[in-house]
């Protein structure tokens, strides 16, 4: 799975942008990952994007670019799924196209499952959804997570 998120990574889809995906697609699977939400405390933890408390919300906020609204909107579609006959319409494919080449769609996509996959085998092995307040100085921005798994 390592080396899958490395593919992810290499293909040029920003960092941020699979941070706001990672993050959405674990609210929806009721993973979240509790996030600094004060100035002081997104600087205790070293986290960059103050935006991040904002994605489960993401369709009432400006602050996200066409780019990350298109994926956004492919990982709810993609991951809310149960009792759909075409969850990702091609409405939501023919967006997100609009904004990546097909290697860095394939890399949002296989993204996408990723994280679904991490999320139920956290579930599976009852591992806790990871709390930044347990200890800031320990945390490891969501900015740089992905960076690290290379």
């Amino acid at each position: 799975m390592r080396s899958l998120v490395k593919a992810v990574n290499s293909v040029g889809v920003p960092l941020q942008t699979l941070v706001l995906v990672h993050l959405r697609v674990s609210q929806i699977n009721g993973r979240s990952v509790q996030i600094p939400v004060k100035k002081r405390e997104f600087e205790e933890a070293g986290e960059e994007d103050h935006r991040l408390p904002l994605v489960e919300t993401w369709r009432e906020h400006d602050c996200f670019t066409d780019a990350e609204r298109s994926v956004l909107a492919l990982a709810e579609a993609a991951t809310r799924i149960d009792g759909l006959e075409d969850p990702v319409s091609d409405e939501v494919w023919a967006e997100a196209a609009e904004h990546f080449d097909e290697q860095q769609l394939a890399a949002v996509v296989l993204h996408i499952g990723l994280v679904n996959l991490w999320n139920r085998v956290n579930v599976a092995t009852k591992q806790e959804s990871v709390d930044w307040r347990i200890n800031p100085k320990k945390w490891t921005p969501m900015t740089s997570r992905l960076t690290a798994a290379q």
